[in-house]
């Protein structure tokens, strides 16, 4: 029996093609690691991606493409929340809307419009189109019960859409059984405070809370990421009966740059999953 697996459900929108975004995935985790906790091996980390893009998006892929390279040879940037940032969320919850914010960063951002359309368009059709939706379940499901009993231990890591996907799969397992368990639900980059996202939730688990499997969850959040915006998850969504609650972290995500290469991209996957401090957590996971 292998000691874990990593799993991953990658975010909205289009995307190259399932072994392209597999191998920049894992060199990104790869690259995390030996960077910013000095990890030495060759061998990278078990990981499988849960793809989905073909379901909303047709047979059609985008052009495969290079790992995004960053010229520092030293540690991706860190970010470490202090005061002011623990303040500002505990303002954001009294004083800004999820409206505020967006519009904010639509005025602030150059990216933030192509980002929150692609956000909107993606979870229309998983919310009003049952087939897709559980088609998407579906496969993260088969992804788990490959792993359940193969491995002693999971981490389930969901960007952005995919952190959608994570959460409602793992509800709906917990409510059906509950010999399967994840360690470590990481999501990135998620829009799981949008008010939309959050009354689908109630209206299909009733509670909106830590599935009952999962053992421990991160989510990380990048403040300029315009799908993230309510970085702070865990005043929204209450602990399991386990009392496991959502821990957040805010994290620097501004190592990729847009297709124009103009602009820091603060939604990138990619730019997430080298963060020293997804680094940490995946370094303590293996």
């Amino acid at each position: 029996m292998s000691n874990y697996a990593i799993i991953g459900v990658h975010g909205l929108n289009n995307k190259p093609s399932s072994e392209n975004l597999t191998r920049l995935w894992s060199e990104a985790i790869m690259d995390g690691l030996r960077r910013n906790e000095g990890r030495t091996s060759d061998a990278a980390p078990a990981f499988e991606m849960v793809f989905w893009a073909d379901v909303l998006h047709g047979p059609e892929r985008l052009p495969d493409r290079d790992y995004p390279a960053w010229p520092d040879p030293g540690r991706f940037p860190s970010y470490d929340e202090g005061y002011w940032d623990a303040l500002r969320a505990e303002l954001q919850d009294l004083v800004d809307t999820p409206l505020d914010l967006a519009k904010r960063w639509l005025g602030a951002d150059p990216v933030a419009d192509v980002v929150l359309k692609h956000t909107l368009t993606d979870l229309g059709r998983y919310y009003n189109e049952p087939a897709i939706r559980d088609e998407l379940r579906g496969r993260l499901r088969a992804a788990l019960d490959q792993a359940y009993g193969a491995v002693r231990r999971i981490m389930v890591i969901g960007h952005s859409m995919g952190s959608i996907i994570a959460y409602d799969t793992l509800r709906a397992i917990g409510r059906e059984r509950r010999d399967l368990s994840v360690d470590h639900l990481v999501t990135i980059g998620a829009p799981l405070g949008l008010p939309n996202v959050k009354f689908r939730i109630s209206r299909e688990h009733d509670l909106v809370r830590t599935p009952s499997i999962v053992r421990k969850w991160t989510n990380l959040a990048e403040r300029r990421d315009p799908v993230a915006f309510d970085t702070h998850l865990a005043g929204d969504y209450r602990g399991n009966d386990d009392g496991v609650h959502v821990h957040d972290d805010l994290v620097c995500n501004d190592t990729v740059l847009d297709d124009d290469a103009k602009h820091p991209d603060y939604h990138s996957g990619i730019g997430y999953l080298r963060t020293p401090e997804l680094s940490r957590i995946i370094r303590g996971f293996l």
